[in-house]
């Protein structure tokens, strides 16, 4: 199991597990972290937007153009902005900490 650290809009620790290749939005969206994922996953709402450790970054995929268009776009975009929905867990994840971003509107 991939354990994870998520800091809650508030300051609020969440400590959640996944299974290998489950999809980030999903479990933070099912989970009481505070993600709304309003298109269901389909890089179109921004609503999954949480800021990754800056020692994690390197271990995700890179950003697609359609992701990096919409945090480009966005009020509280940061260099450590990720899109939930564009990430699936692997083992290399064990351990990570996000926080989710504040709501844009």
């Amino acid at each position: 199991m991939i354990k994870i650290s998520v800091c809650r809009r508030g300051g609020e620790p969440l400590s959640l597990t996944a299974k290998e290749g489950e999809n980030f939005m999903h479990l933070l969206r099912d989970s009481e972290a505070g993600v709304e994922a309003i298109c269901g996953g389909a890089c179109s709402c921004a609503t999954c937007h949480v800021y990754v450790g800056q020692q994690w970054l390197e271990k995700l995929p890179p950003q697609c153009d359609q992701e990096r268009d919409m945090l480009g776009d966005m009020l509280f975009s940061r260099p450590d902005s990720r899109l939930a929905c564009q990430i699936h867990l692997t083992a290399d994840l064990d351990g990570i900490a996000v926080e989710v971003a504040p709501p844009e509107g």
